[in-house]
């Protein structure tokens, strides 16, 4: 239903581009500036910039916070033969000395063949300051092993990112026979 645009956001007309919510790529507007930069650089700066539509970060500010960036499992394990979860869910420190009874859920999506961390998912408090960071990784290709050999900021929810070490579930395709 939107503006049928190339990877410049050019539409069949050589004149016409369209970027943002008329194109129906991704509705959202951080998308929708990054559209608009790339397409005043390659129509007026003369150099072709591209958007990269993957690892887009999202959140849904509700309570709790939900913060996602990267492939889900069910989506991974459709493009990847062998996909490791980690997944937590904890009561962060500082709700342990509230008193209050707040959880947290987090979970990476790898690609068990080469360590690659594919996606990560938050519910809970900060979900999307800390997606946000997680995305930056996520987009520069980071490992599981990049994620190990980061030293924990504690006392933070982050932390579990880089201290979750055992896969929760394991998921390999079987090659057709």
């Amino acid at each position: 239903g939107g503006i049928a645009v190339d990877h410049f956001s050019k539409s069949s007309v050589d004149s016409i581009y369209a970027i943002g919510d008329v194109t129906h790529r991704f509705n959202l507007t951080p998308v929708a500036i990054r559209e608009g930069h790339a397409f005043a650089d390659t129509v007026f700066g003369k150099r072709e910039v591209q958007v990269d539509h993957a690892n887009i970060p999202t959140a849904v500010f509700s309570q709790p916070e939900v913060g996602t960036v990267g492939l889900t499992e069910t989506e991974a394990r459709a493009q990847f033969s062998h996909v490791d979860i980690y997944k937590t869910t904890f009561r962060p420190i500082k709700a342990t000395m509230s008193g209050r009874d707040t959880r947290v859920l987090m979970k990476l999506v790898v690609d068990g063949a080469t360590d690659r961390v594919l996606g990560c998912h938050i519910v809970g408090d900060a979900a999307a300051e800390i997606t946000q960071a997680v995305a930056i990784a996520v987009k520069m290709k980071a490992t599981k092993a990049d994620f190990d050999a980061t030293i924990a900021l504690h006392p933070s929810a982050a932390e579990e990112l880089v201290t979750m070490r055992t896969p929760s579930a394991r998921h390999v395709r079987q090659a057709a026979e």
